[in-house]
């Protein structure tokens, strides 16, 4: 309570901070604080100053003889809107800044200028409260983190929103689920503009995804280049199949995503992986790639296994193989890891035994191969360790012998190169399809060496292997191969040298084929880029009236340079025969440098070779892997949690679409009219679908969201 008889008001006349204690004279004035727009000193008996609201006069600690409160309590008064008449005027949408007492009482001067206002979050209500920006917000981190849509009637979440801003109306599960919906909308506004200008075509990835219910999912991403040559890979529709093992499905959802994105004629590759997908699919699919694209090597151009499944099922057998090895050294981690007196223990044996391993143990996740794959590199380096521990430790049972230990140094070695080549797909950019010429060869290289190995424990690990990746090398080479042409640091230079260790004598056989690959796909270019035939009656007439205007224009032939003239026409001739691909490929390859960049080198040189840009373009962004970047080590296919199995289609495709897309960039905010409203007169009501598993928090999808989603039907 304030002491009204000795309370002495003290108000800055020059907008300083508080005077200080009288006793400390000599100290630095403090920083000026916005707080004191709103507070006021009040000198209560000796070596007490406290802090006086100027709003609800509430008192508050400041100074107390030698200690110093601060400011922070006094912040927090006004910003979280505690003090209760600034929270009346923000309620109002009233702020009524603070205006210093006159001078009647002796402090102050009606003719003193204004106090100069200083910029700041801490402290400040004049901050203007936007309901709309805030439920934009709201559905960008439900789409970006994956929360449950029904989170806005979880009451934890009420009150922590309630506590940071009272004036927010929380809003219902309706309400947020139209917000997400126009996240999506309007951001797939942004994707179809950027689709529409591009120069090239579009590759498609096609992964399955399944849940409990034994219903499919199928994830369409195309990767494509745009005007700029910047590579892009996004999601483009999640479409449910109910009956996944159908020879038709796939069909179904490639043709509903091109009609949907208005793709139906820059279809250029499919790429999906044989787990599921048979040969009659396989075979479905590369017929649907022929009507969509019939120039393009007869629609041939379909890859039907995923570059990131084939290294993962490699690696899952090389690692079964050796399974009971592998559980020793797990169980050796586990021994270590999960008691701090073996840690303990353990640390002191290397350093007594001076190992310079600087690598730590681990506990692999079996669900990702490569975590094992670190458990055992980390583990073999620190093998002497183990083995000193097994002779100083009587509980510890589980060390592998001296032998075992070997054949995991191998294993590793051999998983290497697995290892690396997938460590590539989990860029945060995609990579181009050059980039993956040479990891493919180099590891059908390595295989085919260790496979024949006369170490019996290497063949016998390394045979199943190379059979396994010899067929994919055959399926894909020659795609790999047209790719890593288009890169002019290699050109046909690398097939030569690759395919020269690879098949030997027969090289030249398999050379051929990728240099006839090269120049069909160049001469399809070629025939797309011709214009289409006219035919105009009095044709010959125009034609000869020019040809006698140029004819007037030559010089006599009597000036003795008649045969030079012969001479420039045959060079100009042989010139036009020769093509923009035969033209590059006879140009000196270029250095091998770090950090190249393929396209940047296209677009600086696309007037110079304007076709064999285009078709530049097409080849490097064909992709090789069907997963995303966080999948590419998984051992288990992928499946739809209960809850997204719950939401229905339409609604999963958008928030799993949406938060692919934001992580590029969302666009701005619209100020005036809802994305749902936009977009609602340009699109086609969609199928019902049945109501999803009933849910105390879930609500019937709305009319307004119903009639907003674009979808194709089939």
């Amino acid at each position: 309570m304030l002491q009204d008889c000795s309370v002495e008001m003290a108000t800055p006349t020059d907008n300083s901070e508080p005077p200080s204690l009288d006793t400390q004279p000599n100290k630095r004035r403090r920083k000026k604080s916005i707080v004191w727009e709103y507070f006021t000193i009040e000198k209560v008996g000796a070596g007490c100053t406290r802090a006086c609201c100027n709003q609800c006069k509430k008192s508050f600690a400041y100074i107390t003889g030698s200690k110093l409160a601060g400011t922070s309590h006094l912040k927090r008064h006004i910003s979280l809107g505690i003090c209760p008449v600034s929270r009346r005027n923000q309620e109002k949408n009233q702020i009524i800044p603070y205006t210093p007492a006159s001078k009647t009482d002796g402090f102050a001067s009606a003719t003193d200028p204004p106090r100069k206002r200083y910029r700041g979050n801490s402290g400040s209500t004049s901050i203007s409260f936007d309901q709309d920006r805030c439920n934009h917000e709201l559905a960008k981190m439900i789409i970006l983190h994956e929360y449950p849509l029904h989170i806005v009637e979880h009451a934890g979440f009420i009150d922590f929103v309630r506590t940071l801003q009272p004036q927010f109306n929380m809003m219902s599960f309706n309400t947020v689920q139209d917000d997400c919906v126009g996240v999506y909308l309007r951001e797939k506004q942004g994707l179809l503009n950027l689709l529409g200008g591009i120069p090239g075509r579009v590759c498609l990835t096609l992964d399955l995804w399944t849940s409990n219910q034994s219903l499919g999912y199928v994830f369409l991403t195309g990767h494509f280049i745009d005007g700029d040559w910047k590579l892009h890979r996004r999601i483009l529709n999640v479409i449910m199949v109910p009956s996944p093992d159908s020879e038709v499905a796939f069909n179904h959802a490639v043709a509903a995503c091109l009609t949907d994105w208005g793709l139906d004629t820059k279809l250029f590759t499919l790429t999906l992986d044989q787990s599921f997908a048979n040969e009659t699919v396989r075979e479905n699919l590369r017929g649907l790639l022929s009507i969509k694209n019939h120039l393009i090597l007869n629609g041939q151009l379909l890859i039907g296994n995923c570059f990131a499944r084939v290294l993962s099922h490699l690696a899952q057998g090389v690692l079964g193989s050796m399974r009971e090895t592998i559980r020793k050294v797990r169980e050796s981690v586990k021994y270590v890891k999960t008691s701090d007196a073996h840690e303990e223990k353990f640390i002191e044996l290397k350093q007594q035994l001076q190992v310079p391993s600087t690598k730590s143990l681990i506990i692999d996740d079996q669900t990702k191969w490569n975590t094992t794959y670190h458990m055992l590199v980390a583990a073999c380096e620190l093998k002497e360790v183990f083995s000193c521990l097994d002779t100083s430790d009587p509980d510890y049972k589980e060390a592998p012998s001296m032998d075992e230990w070997k054949q995991v140094e191998i294993l590793c070695k051999h998983t290497q190169l697995l290892y690396d080549a997938a460590n590539i797909l989990t860029a945060a950019t995609y990579p181009t399809a050059n980039t993956f010429f040479h990891e493919v060869w180099k590891i059908q290289l390595e295989l085919t060496h260790a496979a024949f190995s006369e170490d019996p424990f290497i063949s016998n690990l390394i045979k199943p292997l190379h059979a396994k990746f010899d067929k994919y090398w055959k399926d894909t080479s020659l795609v790999l191969a047209i790719a890593v042409v288009m890169d002019p640091r290699f050109k046909m230079k690398l097939v030569e040298f690759s395919f020269s260790k690879i098949y030997g004598e027969d090289a030249e056989t398999w050379i051929k084929i990728v240099e006839e690959g090269v120049h069909e796909l160049f001469l399809e270019y070629i025939v797309q880029s011709l214009p289409p035939p006219t035919f105009v009656g009095e044709g010959n007439e125009v034609f000869a009236k020019t040809e006698m205007h140029q004819e007037g224009t030559l010089l006599s032939a009597d000036d003795g340079l008649s045969d030079f003239d012969v001479y420039i026409s045959e060079i100009t001739s042989s010139q036009q025969m020769k093509s923009e691909l035969d033209q590059y490929l006879e140009e000196s390859i270029l250095p091998r440098v770090q950090d190249f960049d393929v396209l940047g080198w296209w677009k600086l040189n696309r007037l110079k070779y304007p076709t064999l840009s285009k078709m530049a373009s097409d080849v490097l962004s064909i992709p090789v892997s069907t997963v995303a970047p966080d999948s590419v080590f998984d051992t288990v296919s992928k499946k739809m949690d209960s809850y997204q199995s719950m939401l229905r289609p339409l609604m999963l495709e958008a928030l799993i679409c949406a938060k692919d897309w934001l992580q590029y960039g969302s666009s701005e905010f619209p100020s005036r009219v809802s994305p749902v409203h936009e977009f609602s007169n340009r699109v086609s009501p969609v199928h019902e679908f049945p109501n999803k598993v009933s849910s105390m928090h879930e609500a019937p999808i709305t009319t307004e969201f119903s009639n907003a989603i674009v979808k194709m039907e089939f």
